[in-house]
């Protein structure tokens, strides 16, 4: 093996000049050299054979920013298959407004200074693989019509994307944009850039801050992984079918403002404040573990959080959130949520018989959390994702107790009040324990059902109204008789001449 050849990467399969070992710049025919170590006489009638729309390679070659203008000049701005592999641009890199009708492939490039594809038109697939920027990067209004690879580039200065345009204009398919593992050192702005396939970032890191503004992806965007050192604005965006921020870190606050999709969330941990604004949206923070103040609230349509089992969350406000499907038994901090409008389950309403005790039981409509709706087995009221497997009731009754002061309804405050009453007894392992906690729910629903009291007392006033009356029609009927006292009358006597009425009839009965 010679000196020269230990000296070539393995991964270069052209000819390399001859004029310097070191150099790695294809070999211009039919010189073998470069086009930065021709001649000027070699130079000339190289650039004066280029013609609009044709194919092009430099890899590997120094291009200082006059050399480079006169290729582009010479083109007309307009390429056909671009090959800059490996390429060093010594001097600012303009490519604002060129045309690349075929591939373009920049992999492994070094840019020293500006780099611009300001409103380039890429009609076929770019590729920018472990490319490295030392100043800024700016791809503003730029149209990819196929795939656009970005993986393991580094950017040092700022990174400018607003308006792009990626993926959608080739028949039959929609190409992707893929920046997975690249590093964003100055500030990264994706403002109202457009992918029409799918948009993958998995395991970048942006050390400044990244926006997101008024972009759209129409089908998915992939952040797993990806590190914010910085602020990062994820909208408003639009995403059409899934938003992955799994295992993501974030040091600084996260801004998230999106809808119509699935948003994941699965063991990030955000440090700084995470707020959240979804409409017509699923939510998933399964394992999530949130530093600062969060705040996760519905902006129209419909919220469905399906998991927060093992969130760590010191202070989060959910507003909105349908919870009915989501259970709320694996929080690691219950007391640190606030819900704030949100649904929850519920028992299947109306009368039920059963073989236990009592054998008739006519369930109300309180609030239950999703927990608990799945250990007792009721039907699931939604039909998004089956809640975990639910804990013990004495679980269940610690989380009922620690949500209670989180809730701003204080009617749902007190179905959670009930329902860790009812977990208790439940889950009571004494029988006496659980005879007086059954006594203190028969009797007044735990002091939380003053209808069921109040029911108690009208009864027991009833019966013993009941009582008093039979008692007194059921007395002897027996009464003792009345013996009246005979007072003797004293008539007058009649006088001679004129006697008594009714004297002579006496007397004559007296006779007889």
């Amino acid at each position: 093996m010679t000196p020269r050849s230990r000296m070539v990467p393995l991964d270069v399969v052209w000819s390399t000049c001859d004029a310097v070992p070191e150099c790695l710049g294809v070999a211009q025919e039919p010189y073998g050299r470069c086009l930065g170590h021709l001649t000027p006489a070699e130079s000339a009638a190289f650039l004066r054979r280029l013609t609009p729309g044709q194919s092009l390679d430099l890899r590997g070659t120094v291009l200082p920013e006059d050399l480079l203008t006169r290729v582009l000049d010479g083109v007309e701005r307009r390429l056909g298959r671009a090959r800059f592999d490996r390429a060093v641009f010594t001097g600012p890199a303009r490519f604002a407004e060129v045309v690349f009708a075929g591939d373009a492939t920049f992999d492994h490039a070094g840019f020293e200074r500006l780099a611009s594809f300001y409103g380039a038109r890429f009609l076929r697939n770019v590729s920018l693989r472990e490319a490295r920027f030392l100043r800024e990067l700016s791809l503003h209004d730029a149209r990819v019509c196929g795939h656009a690879a970005f993986d393991r580039v580094a950017v040092r200065g700022d990174a400018l994307f607003g308006g792009a345009l990626f993926g959608g204009s080739l028949p039959g398919r929609a190409g992707a944009a893929s920046f997975q593992g690249a590093r964003f050192h100055g500030f990264a702005a994706f403002d109202a850039a457009v992918f029409h396939g799918d948009a993958c970032f998995r395991d970048a890191r942006f050390h400044r801050a990244v926006s997101f503004r008024g972009s759209g992806c129409v089908a998915g965007a992939d952040f797993r992984g990806v590190r914010f050192d910085g602020a990062a604005y994820l909208g408003p965006m639009r995403i059409g079918r899934r938003l992955s921020l799994a295992g993501v870190r974030a040091h600084a606050p996260v801004h998230l403002d999106t809808g119509g999709c699935r948003v994941v969330l699965r063991s990030a941990a955000v440090l700084g404040r995470l707020t959240a604004r979804l409409s017509d949206a699923e939510l998933d923070l399964r394992d999530a573990t949130l530093g600062g103040p969060s705040a996760v609230a519905r902006r129209a349509g419909r919220l469905e959080v399906t998991s927060l089992d093992g969130l760590d969350a010191a202070a989060l406000t959910l507003v909105g959130a349908d919870l009915r499907g989501c259970g709320l038994g694996g929080l690691r901090r219950p007391e640190g949520l606030r819900l704030r409008e949100c649904l929850f389950a519920a028992p299947p309403g109306g009368l039920r018989l059963r073989l236990g005790w009592p054998p008739v039981r006519w369930w109300g409509r309180r609030r239950v959390i999703a927990d608990e709706h799945l250990w007792r087995g009721w039907p699931r009221e939604t039909g998004g994702q089956a809640a975990a497997p639910a804990p013990d009731p004495a679980r269940l009754a610690a989380v009922y107790e620690r949500l209670r002061p989180g809730v701003d309804d204080a009617r749902v405050a007190a179905d959670f009040a009930f329902g860790a009453m009812e977990m208790r007894r439940l889950g009571s392992a004494r029988r006496g324990a659980r005879l007086l906690l059954s006594l203190y729910w028969l009797a007044c629903g735990y002091g939380l059902r003053a209808g069921r009291a109040l029911g108690w007392a009208t009864l027991v006033a009833a019966l013993a109204v009941g009582a008093a009356c039979w008692s007194a029609m059921a007395r002897p009927s027996g009464k003792h008789g009345v013996q009246r006292a005979r007072v003797a009358v004293v008539r007058p006597a009649a006088s001679a001449s004129r006697p008594a009425h009714g004297t002579e009839g006496w007397a004559h009965g007296a006779g007889g």
